[in-house]
């Protein structure tokens, strides 16, 4: 059945007593309820979730939402419960089994509409019996970029949803991200199984943000000129450090100007995490300064700036982190701190998660003399670790060499006398990946060490028209004698970068 835009505003309406839609809500909601997989790229903010929360209302079967965060899916559940929009229910492992069970009797007799589930929930077989009982007519898979293994969120879990969908049914598949490029965009609709999908791409441009990179030839010097960028913009903000340590360091040297500040890291006890977020969320601290660890469904209105302290891995991760600076719609900005080598460590890190020929006979022989075993017994056997091992069974999946089940069973299924070969694709496969992202690392220097617009940079990354300049970044107010000296002063401290790597 097809949707018209009155009808779309009347079901926005009396779903969630929304008076009106953003761009590419609208299309998205009629491309779901037209029975079409849809694959919505939005920034945190402008409504993704209002998609799918409209659309069920006017279809059969509960609405089953997969998320990688136990937090964010209490908060979107307190949200429907706010818009009186539906029952909704949460079933993750910090819920009571009694109650998640009761969740999921409640779905199947038509009282909830919205479950809201971890990934990894469904490797247990009763579990995913239950949710294909309930028969659910919509399958929402939100921050899909974790299906990428060279995003930047990367949940092995996620590798796993095809064979989900598939077992439920094919329910129809609505896949939400706030950033994704190209390239991602097209993995994520090969690896969850899309067919035919439409893609729905908005709100890249963000005309409040001013994009700025300071280039240094020095650590010193960089966190000097991080120091003095903190000293004079207006906060709260929050400062990116790829390390631990630069997180640590960095919060000290703000003490020692009088800014108060607050720490996150995966190092940290979980209830010292939540304390310094809820510090900053609260403005108890002008100053979050964290690794990417941080950020995933915050949602502060005022940042006034995210800065970072070094390259992240990729524009779409960086994309994704300066997207939580000025959501209220006032200025902010988004400034990169960069010395050249600062991108080793990205290399350094994708290096180590190369899947080599070694790694896949030895999970290949593991296999030989069992029909099925599971992929906590091959840890055990291979020695590998849980994201290496996740990375081999998939590229062996795709070479038809072996099957994975939603339970977590690995079957052998190709002809023991071809492992040499076999092995020798997986790793073939793999090379191919670790090059893609050896790119993604060089389109970030390119962002970093480009004399051009920044935020003409972004959006071609991201597939929009862009002009050639914008007028709100370090490169267009660079005008006459003022852009001159600026330009040739990256160019200095670029090559000043290169004279210290040679060494």
């Amino acid at each position: 059945m097809k949707y018209g835009p009155s009808q779309i505003r009347k079901l926005a309406k009396s779903a969630c007593d929304y008076e009106t839609l953003r761009p590419g809500q609208q299309e998205a909601i009629a491309s779901v309820l037209e029975g079409r997989d849809t694959l919505v790229v939005m920034p945190t903010g402008f409504g993704k979730s209002a998609i799918y929360q409209i659309a069920a209302h006017a279809l059969d079967g509960p609405t089953v939402v997969v998320s990688p965060l136990i937090a964010l899916q209490r908060d979107q559940q307190e949200h429907l419960e706010e818009l009186n929009a539906g029952r909704a229910a949460v079933v993750n492992s910090l819920v009571p089994e009694r109650e998640q069970e009761q969740a999921l009797v409640d779905a199947k007799r038509g009282k909830t509409e919205f479950l809201f589930m971890a990934p990894e929930q469904f490797a247990n077989p009763e579990r995913l019996d239950a949710v294909k009982a309930a028969r659910p007519s919509l399958f929402v898979v939100d921050e899909a970029h974790c299906i990428s293994e060279w995003g930047h969120s990367f949940r092995p879990e996620y590798l796993k949803l095809d064979h989900v969908i598939e077992a439920l049914g094919r329910p129809v598949v609505l896949a939400m991200t706030a950033t994704a490029s190209r390239e991602v965009r097209a993995e994520i609709i090969e690896r969850l199984g899309m067919r035919s999908p439409r893609v729905f791409v908005s709100g890249f441009d963000r005309p409040n943000l001013w994009f700025g990179v300071e280039t240094a030839g020095s650590e010193e010097r960089k966190r000097l000129l991080l120091l003095e960028r903190i000293r004079r913009a207006e906060r709260p903000g929050i400062i990116y450090s790829a390390t631990r340590r630069h997180a640590e360091e960095i919060r000290v040297d703000l003490e020692h100007l009088g800014i108060s500040s607050v720490f996150y890291h995966g190092g940290l006890k979980k209830s010292d995490r939540e304390q310094a977020q809820e510090q900053f969320m609260r403005d108890e601290a002008d100053v979050m300064v964290a690794t990417s660890a941080f950020g995933m469904g915050v949602d502060k209105p005022n940042v006034r700036f995210v800065f970072h302290y070094e390259s992240p891995g990729s524009l779409d991760a960086y994309y994704q982190e300066i997207g939580r600076a000025g959501r209220d719609g006032d200025p902010a900005s988004a400034v990169l701190f960069y010395r050249r080598g600062d991108l080793n460590i990205h290399k350094f890190f994708k290096g180590a998660g190369r899947i080599e020929e070694a790694d896949a006979r030895r999970v290949l022989r593991a296999l030989k003399n069992r029909a099925e075993t599971t992929e906590s017994e091959l840890r055990t056997l291979t020695a590998l670790s849980k994201i290496k091992l996740s990375r081999v069974l998939h590229r062996l999946e795709e070479s038809q060499t072996i099957q994975l089940t939603t339970s977590g069973d690995v079957r052998l299924i190709a002809d023991s006398a071809e492992f040499q070969r076999r092995a020798a694709e997986a790793s073939g496969a793999q090379a191919e990946r670790r090059k893609a992202e050896m790119d993604r690392i060089e389109q970030m220097r390119s962002y970093a060490e480009s004399l051009a617009c920044r935020r003409a940079q972004i959006l071609r990354h991201f597939g929009e028209q862009a002009p050639d300049e914008c007028g709100n970044c370090d490169y267009c107010q660079g005008e006459g004698t003022e852009r001159a000296r600026l330009l040739a002063g990256k160019e200095a401290d670029i090559r000043q970068n290169e004279r210290e790597n040679e060494r």
